[in-house]
């Protein structure tokens, strides 16, 4: 089990303009029951050579955000506003055409599913070779190499023979692995991580997990990962997003979101996570409640329906006004800073342990 623990204080931003930076972003699905509020007025900023880890539960816009930055979304169902820049280029209402000339090369995603990212009709080697030879106008031999190289970085064994393999040949690990591949075969500048290390044995997520910090120390790269396990966050990523509900409601440091969270929704994802020195004989604390239906989120914070702190802010502040996520570090609360400190020093400290 991977331990909060960070080893060494990240390096402080430069200051210098955003690799990528998004600005009020707005996702919106059309279905026949109404209007998902898929993600709602989400800004960060990433830096290259620096990595960002976003975390929350599933329906909370962290994949979604990320397909819209790709470009991936149906735009016949979806509607996208907001600004999402790459390297100063605006990509929101970009043309197919100027994305697929960056999709695969400047900037790549590895797939939660490679299952279904995977096409089952070509091999294994020709999948990962084709951006490679789209991008850099290298032969198909030159291409069929680079996929052997890669599969080999990727931890395929015999990967001069498992390079004509079909998908179906490979296992679910290995799959992932090979979906890995093809998103580093170019080297790109915006890397894209949802959920990574799914499906991978400890070892596997070790090696894979250096295998992106040496793209990102060779290259600059700027990363984004997107994950459940805020341990993998703690020992790999530079700064934290937490989202809930299509929102931002915490951001900082890694340092500063594990030692001294500033959110109600980010002091239950650490109180939910199993520890090697507690209590085997102890329940886990889950976050009480479920997750807002996206068609009709909460007024106000859209915490408060599961949040146990609703009657010490007075009144019905919290569910009629929506919390400000201030810039730079903090948390979309409408508790004291001082209060927020308290509560974490006399209540969840002690249980994290």
């Amino acid at each position: 089990m991977t331990t909060l623990t960070k080893t060494e204080d990240s390096p402080a931003p430069t200051g210098a303009d955003p690799f990528l930076s998004v600005r009020d972003l707005y996702v919106r699905f059309s279905t026949e029951d109404g209007i998902v509020k898929a993600v709602d007025g989400l800004s960060f900023d990433l830096e290259r050579g620096r990595t960002l880890g976003i975390v929350g539960e599933s329906g909370s816009g962290k994949s979604v955000t990320n397909l819209a930055v790709l470009g991936l979304h149906n735009p016949k169902s979806t509607t996208i506003s907001g600004e999402i820049l790459l390297d100063g280029q605006e990509l929101t209402g970009a043309r197919e055409k100027t994305l697929e000339r960056l999709r695969g090369n400047k900037m790549a995603m590895i797939f939660q599913d490679p299952l279904t990212a995977l096409s089952p009709y070509y091999t294994v080697g020709r999948q990962i070779a084709e951006p490679f030879v789209k991008h850099t106008g290298a032969s198909k031999r030159e291409g069929r190499l680079r996929a052997v190289e890669m599969l080999g970085k990727v931890g395929i064994p015999q990967p001069q023979t498992r390079v004509d393999d079909y998908p179906h040949q490979f296992s679910g690990g290995m799959r992932q692995r090979a979906m890995i591949a093809m998103s580093l075969v170019c080297n790109p500048s915006l890397l894209i991580a949802d959920e990574p290390t799914t499906a991978l044995d400890v070892t596997v997520q070790a090696q894979i997990l250096d295998l992106l910090k040496d793209l990102q120390q060779e290259f600059g790269s700027a990363i984004i990962l997107i994950t459940h396990d805020l341990g993998v966050v703690a020992n790999t990523a530079d700064d934290i997003l937490v989202m809930y509900a299509g929102r931002a409601v915490e951001r900082g440091s890694v340092k500063e979101v594990l030692q001294s969270p500033r959110h109600p929704y980010t002091w239950g994802l650490l109180g939910s996570m199993p520890r090697l020195s507690g209590d085997v004989e102890q329940p886990l604390k889950p976050i009480p409640g479920t997750p807002p239906s996206l068609l009709n989120p909460p007024p106000g914070c859209p915490f408060h329906p599961r949040c146990a702190y609703t009657g010490e802010v007075g009144g019905d502040r919290c569910s009629s006004e929506r919390p400000v996520l201030p810039e730079g570090r903090g948390g979309a609360c409408h508790l004291t800073a001082e209060r927020k400190q308290s509560i974490f020093i006399e209540d969840i400290q002690p249980a994290l342990g």
